[in-house]
Parts: structure tokens; sequence; C-alpha cells
């Protein structure tokens, strides 16, 4: 499956839904923020420790599932409607940050 695909899967059930008239960029951003504020609410009291174990259980691993999906189908309908090509935006990211952000070798490069 590629992201071109699963964009075009979700205008395909928006637009069968009369829901393309919401999705604007302003209502897209909100969305994901909203999604976004979801997953961090899964780890908001676990340790470090009971935050790495989190998909051990099948209750919790369904629910992070769940709303990594809903995060990631907001982005890629706010890129779709925006015509931002993710990985590309993604790929320039990273590059900028390894300029930013030189390996040092110590494997602490954060300064």
């Amino acid at each position: 499956m590629t992201v071109a695909r699963l964009q075009r899967r979700l205008a395909e059930f928006a637009a069968a839904r009369d829901w393309g008239q919401y999705h604007t960029p302003k209502n897209l951003a909100a969305a994901l923020s909203v999604e976004a504020g979801e997953l961090v609410e899964i780890f908001q009291w676990l340790t470090p420790e009971e935050s790495a174990r989190v998909m051990e259980s099948p209750a919790s691993a369904h629910r992070v599932e769940d709303e990594v999906a809903d995060v990631l189908s907001y982005l890629l309908q706010f890129c779709e409607v925006l015509g931002i090509d993710a990985l590309k935006a993604l790929a320039a990211k990273i590059e900028r940050n390894e300029k930013r952000f030189p390996s040092t070798g110590s494997g602490h490069s954060m300064k």
C-alpha cells in the first residue's frame, strides 16, 4: 500500500459521505491535533517503563494502533488538501536536520 493509494482511499471515503466540504486545512489540522492528543492520553500517566511495554497488552496495543491510524489519516488528508508530498517533505526535513545537528560520533549530538 502506497501513501498515494491511502490518500486516494481516504478521499474516496470522504467524498462518498460528502465530507469534503469539512476537510479544510484548518479543520484537518485541528482534527490532527485532537487525535494526537488522544494518542498522548494513552501514555499520560505511565512511567517510562510502562510506556515501553504498552504494546504487550492487546487492549492497549489496539488503542495505540487506532490512534496512530487516526493521526496518520488526518495528516494524509491534510497533505492531500494542500498538495504536500509527505514523504518528500520528510526527506527534506531529515536532510536539514542532518546538517543542523551533525553527528559527533559519540551518540550525543544534541547541544
